[in-house]
């Protein structure tokens, strides 16, 4: 108890300036008066103003264009059923497989990525679609997940539609999206009946994650999915793609979950979450907020295969999204808030009905498409701005069709989970039954 509480007590007695004060919280008030001054002493930790810790989740929507709760879950609705279960061709990107699975094609490429298994995953879970989760992730479990060898538990990162492995290598934002969607499922639905136990499949991804170095003999094939030494998640594990890491994998909202739900390596992940956050500022791009898709664990740009990887790319639409949603649910560190209204600013300064979406970091436009996608995540940028001009890209994501053709599987999945981002219905859903809990006080 002392050492937990000792930042709010040194906090609490220099404001008051009495060494009186420490004496009277131990021998003279009350307990239930202590507990109240721990309660709303904000000071003492300044995430407690988080979505985790209360419960409540802004619907943008709702709050800047006075959009009825009607009609943001008609919204919603509408571009799930297009996604889904709209045209076979133009529309959807869901498709069903036999009785009980599914996959979400790269109708592009044609074929299936663990980015849109995950991303299909979460959606289904925050609209609780247990059936649509089930089928997805039975498909991934049955084609995808590694049974045995070095890769096991690790998940193929790409495969054809019917289920043969294309690469059986692992794109690590994979595996943090699937095991956070089995922690919320968990949460949600339970783990007492169905096909799967959601907490034990989350529980097996995220203890292979830091223990893949010791099979490292079997062929030199695989690596751990964060640096242990950096506390930083790799781009690939794997040793040519373990050396650098994707600013877009950054999560550290997830980490702080993981922190809390994780039957091992705690402390691991409230370093790696800490780490995250610090990467953030490094990465970021002094005026204009933009990070790359690819950087070294110091954040400096970093462009493996001299391809333009260093500039603001696809992968690095969702970093503004990262950011908001961990100052969202957490509110660890103020600079995210100064972030989220940089990145607003400098798309602002493009055109916000007109802004291209590849740049260079320091603010050229290399290619002039508006990209349903990352009008998605800039929207949700606006859940962590103060910019008083927020609501342009609120609106801007309202006025967008869900993108069909045969863009509509990063673009699609985007735009929905923007949606759900920005109308409050991105949520944490617990899985532990327990009441919110913080990381170490060293932690922030």
């Amino acid at each position: 108890m002392f050492q937990t509480d000792l930042p709010i007590l040194m906090d609490f007695s220099v404001k008051k300036n009495g060494i009186l004060l420490i004496l009277l919280w131990f021998f003279v008030l009350p307990e239930e008066t202590r507990a109240a001054i721990r309660t709303d002493d904000t000071s003492a930790s300044a995430n407690r103003g988080g979505a985790y810790f209360t419960g409540k989740y802004p619907n943008l929507f709702k709050e800047l264009l006075n959009k009825s709760d009607t009609n943001v879950r008609l919204r919603i609705e509408t571009a799930f059923q297009q996604l889904f279960y709209g045209n076979d061709s133009t529309e959807r990107v869901y498709y069903p497989v036999g009785e009980d699975m599914a996959y979400v094609e790269d109708v592009l490429h044609k074929d299936v990525r663990t980015e849109g298994m995950s991303y299909g995953m979460m959606i289904a879970v925050q609209l609780d679609k247990k059936a649509e989760f089930d089928r997805l992730w039975k498909w991934t479990k049955t084609f995808m997940q590694h049974k045995s060898g070095p890769r096991k538990s690790y998940i193929a990162w790409h495969c054809r539609t019917d289920g043969v492995m294309i690469d059986s290598g692992t794109a690590s934002d994979g595996e943090e999206w699937f095991v956070t969607c089995l922690f919320f499922a968990a949460g949600r639905w339970g783990n007492t009946s169905g096909t799967f136990n959601y907490r034990r499949e989350a529980t097996a991804i995220l203890d292979a994650m830091l223990n893949k170095d010791d099979v490292n003999g079997a062929g030199g094939i695989v690596t751990n999915l964060f640096d242990k030494k950096e506390h930083q998640v790799v781009f690939v594990p794997s040793p040519g793609g373990s050396g650098f890491t994707d600013p877009s994998y950054h999560l550290p909202h997830f980490y702080e979950l993981w922190a809390r739900w994780a039957e091992h390596d705690k402390s691991f992940w409230c370093e790696a979450a800490r780490t995250s956050r610090s990467f953030f500022k490094r990465a970021a791009h002094p005026v204009t907020g933009l990070m790359p898709d690819y950087a070294r664990f110091d954040g400096s740009p970093f462009d493996p295969w001299k391809s333009g990887t260093n500039d603001f790319r696809f992968d690095a639409w969702r970093v503004g999204s990262n950011v908001a949603l961990d100052y969202l649910w957490f509110a660890a560190d103020p600079w995210e808030v100064a972030q989220s209204n940089k990145q607003l600013e400098f798309f602002r300064s493009k055109g916000v009905t007109t802004y291209g979406h590849l740049f260079t970091l320091d603010g050229k436009q290399l290619a002039d498409d508006h990209s349903a996608g990352l009008v998605a995540m800039n929207a949700a940028v606006a859940l962590a701005s103060t910019d008083p001009n927020r609501d342009e890209f609120v609106q801007e994501l309202w006025n967008r069709k869900t993108p069909s053709g045969p863009y509509r599987y990063y673009d699609g999945l985007l735009t929905l989970l923007g949606l759900l981002e920005v109308s409050g219905n991105y949520r944490i859903y617990d899985p532990s039954g327990s009441p919110p809990c913080e990381c170490p006080a060293s932690f922030h």
